[in-house]
């Protein structure tokens, strides 16, 4: 994905940075509005309490994150997943594509 190297989401509502495009791993995800972004990192970020959330993939803990400005609800980070082939999504964040933008460097 190195044509979204030089780009950064920003939350839709205040242009708070969020994420780096050198960081963006998936664009194949879904959320509470519809599509959504998997990043390894992602900044600017406050995040909620724990919790578990039934999901398409399976059961895992999560914790709602939110934008450090404006407290928008921006998605989820995982923390853990309980089915073995999901591993790879904890620690990792889903942005929601409705609350962010893309800006260019």
């Amino acid at each position: 994905m190195a044509e979204y190297s030089n780009t950064t989401y920003s939350c839709r509502s205040c242009r708070n940075p969020l994420a780096s495009g050198a960081n963006l791993l998936s664009k194949s995800f879904l959320a509470k509005s519809g599509k959504a972004f998997l990043f390894s990192q992602a900044k600017n970020i406050v995040e909620g309490p724990k919790e578990q959330k039934l999901l398409i993939t399976g059961i895992f803990e999560t914790a709602d994150i939110h934008c450090s400005i404006c407290g928008q609800v921006l998605g989820w980070k995982y923390l853990k997943a309980y089915d073995i082939k999901q591993k790879f999504k904890e620690g990792k964040f889903i942005i929601e594509t409705a609350k962010i933008v893309k800006e260019y460097d």
